[in-house]
């Protein structure tokens, strides 16, 4: 497969051919299926680990052993099914985030991206004596403070750095690490952001002699937006909406078709039981919950340290779980600023061909 005029993205000694992050989409939305087929074609795989027990029979009664196994067996099935570059995607504020970056680490994942919080824990230096060190760490910030504190709390604790970072800006899908009256002010758009992280990291480039690539992510959509950030120095991009919308992603085809159905006015900002807002697409549920409905739920295990289940309304993890499964009824779907393009289900060797005709075409105008 010819990927045209795209540059490689290395992070350490990996080199991905595409420089294209899949986005970790958690409860089951991005699992082996769709990370070893992004894996597989050159970008980066990712599986998300967020509410991943649910996949497991007793998660209800055995959250914690229901996570550690299903991450456990969902990372050794993409790794079977390609030699790619896998990562995980572990949300920091996790009530189990040591448990699943110790998983992650023991079965030799490429790349930990850690969002959600800031993660001044190195997995590599977990408890963990005689594990694989080789594993990428890549913290995914919402600004250059964010960036510029994650670094230098690793400089000083740990002599080192993390081996890149994801700058994701507001117009991304599901949880966002803004305030509501942020997401819409000129002031924090990712086009603004990136040179800032940019020069926020090249000090520590400097330091510790080490390239470290900046990812954007968050509404980027086509080839040309990929054009467009890249000038702006940045050495590759996440992206999950396009993602979703496609034959390999591990959602139900009703999640997928909700994505194709939905129009721009339909994606709205929520705010979510974890104390964030969130951007998805409007229906019934999100509907009835705004209006004051409750979604009657009993909480097995505080799965996010951030979520207070006591006054919330719904629990997300499991709403997020009926979506993934195509109950849409009893849940919702998570989604990019950009969701409402999408307009058919295509399989991500076609996403990727379409990107790159779209960015040699923008590299060429």
């Amino acid at each position: 497969m010819n990927f045209g005029e795209m540059p490689k993205l290395k992070i350490g000694e990996l080199v991905a051919n595409i420089p294209i992050v899949q986005g970790g989409m958690g409860v089951g939305i991005s699992l082996s299926g769709l990370a070893s087929a992004v894996a597989k074609l050159g970008a980066i795989g990712v599986i998300a680990a967020a509410g991943i027990g649910m996949l497991e029979p007793d998660f209800a009664t055995n959250f914690r052993e229901a996570d550690k196994r299903a991450l456990r067996k969902e990372i050794r099935k993409a790794k079977e099914m390609t030699n790619g570059i896998i990562g995980v995607n572990i949300m920091v504020a996790s009530s189990d985030f040591d448990d699943l970056s110790l998983v992650a680490v023991e079965e030799g994942v490429d790349i930990l991206f850690l969002g959600a919080g800031l993660p001044l824990k190195n997995p590599n230096k977990l408890p963990s004596d005689g594990l694989k060190k080789s594993t990428k760490v890549v913290p995914i910030v919402s600004s250059a403070r964010a960036a510029n504190i994650i670094f230098k709390y690793w400089a000083r604790n740990y002599k080192n750095v993390p081996d890149a970072v994801v700058v994701e800006g507001p117009l991304a899908g599901g949880h966002l690490g803004f305030k509501k009256e942020q997401i819409n002010d000129t002031n924090y758009t990712l086009e603004k952001m990136l040179p800032e992280v940019v020069s926020v990291i090249k000090n520590y480039e400097q330091q510790f002699n080490k390239n470290i690539p900046v990812i954007a992510a968050g509404g980027i959509y086509t080839g040309a937006d990929i054009y467009k950030v890249m000038r702006l120095g940045v050495s590759g991009v996440q992206m999950a909406t396009r993602f979703v919308a496609t034959n390999e992603c591990d959602a139900d085809i009703k999640f997928k078709e909700a994505y194709i159905r939905c129009k721009e006015e339909d994606l709205i900002i929520i705010d979510s039981p974890v104390g964030l807002p969130g951007r998805a697409i409007r229906n019934k549920f999100l509907d009835d919950v705004s209006v004051g409905i409750k979604k009657p739920f009993k909480c097995p295990w505080q799965c996010l340290r951030t979520c207070d289940f006591n006054k919330s309304p719904y629990c997300i993890a499991l709403a997020l779980s009926n979506a993934q499964k195509g109950n849409l009824d009893d849940g919702f779907a998570f989604a990019g600023a950009n969701a409402y393009k999408v307009d058919k289900i295509v399989s991500v060797e076609e996403l990727l061909e379409t990107l790159s005709i779209e960015y040699e075409k923008a590299a060429s105008a």
